[in-house]
């Protein structure tokens, strides 16, 4: 069994960072459902400016708003204005199908990184 990347949302643009929120992340639910991630599920984000890594966990956002909030403790890692990745990981015994976004800085889809998962048989 290996850990292995499943989903990746990349150059997303931080658009929020409360301190006084209980921890995790919020992601827009449109991103959340292209690349397959689920409200509570653990997820690694990596700051594209600051270098800063950490571990938290995915709260579904209002679904078409853009939303990638730093909450809690994670705000004094990565603020707003950030452009991160955010990426979920599986424990698996074979390779896996990986969704892989890109954004823009509204984080609006651009295109797949990966090939498009409907188009894999």
């Amino acid at each position: 069994m290996r850990w292995l990347m499943r989903s990746k949302i990349h150059n997303a643009t931080v658009t929020e960072a409360n301190l006084a929120y209980v921890g995790s992340i919020t992601i827009d639910e449109d991103l959340l459902d292209l690349v397959g991630l689920w409200p509570g599920e653990r997820v690694l984000v990596v700051s594209n400016t600051s270098g800063a890594r950490l571990e938290t966990y995915v709260i579904a956002g209002e679904r078409g708003s853009g939303a990638m909030c730093m909450n809690g403790a994670a705000a004094h890692l990565i603020s707003t204005g950030e452009q991160i990745i955010v990426m979920g990981f599986e424990l698996a015994d074979k390779p896996l199908i990986q969704k892989v976004i890109l954004v823009n800085e509204r984080n609006r889809f651009i295109r797949w990184l990966a090939e498009e998962p409907s188009t894999i048989t």
